[in-house]
């Protein structure tokens, strides 16, 4: 915990300035017991931004096996509390340090989308999250990173950084495993991400990203 303190620090240093990073709504991350932060995913450096947007808690993540490939990066990675996922086991492994970390009433920031965006807009979620949430009734904590353009990251632009409100087992009503519930409660949170984000957007004087009534028509 010292060196995720000193390490956040330094780099609280950089991302900062750098990215002129900004954050709402660090009050609705719980204060204690098992947390999971429900992120967009835009860039490499998503995990070390949200570390550093978060204050007083440490956030372990779940990240890609190659993330870690680089000895600086993945150093860093997981002084910030990230694991790996590896290819080709199903990400059964990430799932069980992920329990493991939630039952000692730990905080796991997962990446809903599995993937980083392409565009910066958001992309359909993966059902891992809502696993998680369903096998140990943590709360899930919407989050959402925004450009300063609405696109993707880059330095010397500002970044928006928002909390949502966390969304209790309850809430989410996962009856059982089933994919179809899964899928359901997926879009649940993504729904929340999205929300925030529009509010993020709105703050930066950007237009709205939800499809007109006709596109969401054609997509259903």
């Amino acid at each position: 915990m010292p060196l995720y303190v000193f390490g956040r620090f330094l780099l609280t240093l950089f991302y900062y300035p750098v990215f002129r990073l900004r954050v709402r709504g660090r009050e609705n991350i719980p204060k204690a017991g098992p947390v999971l932060l429900c992120c967009n995913h835009m860039a490499k450096r998503d995990p070390v931004m949200l570390g550093v947007a978060v204050n007083g808690r440490q956030v372990c993540y779940m990240a890609k096996e190659e993330l870690f490939e680089n000895r600086f990066l993945g150093g860093v990675l997981r002084r910030l509390g990230a694991f790996p996922v590896r290819r080709g086991s199903g990400g059964a492994d990430a799932l069980a340090d992920a329990y493991r970390l939630l039952d000692g009433n730990g905080m796991v920031g997962v990446f809903i989308e599995g993937h980083r965006s392409k565009d910066g807009l958001l992309q359909r979620p993966k059902t891992g999250a809502a696993l998680l949430a369903y096998q140990t009734k943590a709360p899930v904590v919407p989050v959402c990173i925004t450009a300063g353009d609405g696109g993707l990251p880059k330095k010397f632009k500002k970044h928006l950084v928002v909390f949502g409100k966390p969304i209790s087992a309850e809430e989410l009503n996962i009856p059982d495993d089933s994919s179809m519930q899964l899928r359901r409660a997926s879009r649940t949170i993504m729904g929340r991400i999205t929300d925030l984000r529009e509010e993020s957007l709105k703050e930066l004087g950007l237009p709205s990203q939800l499809p007109e009534a006709g596109e969401a028509a054609t997509e259903r």
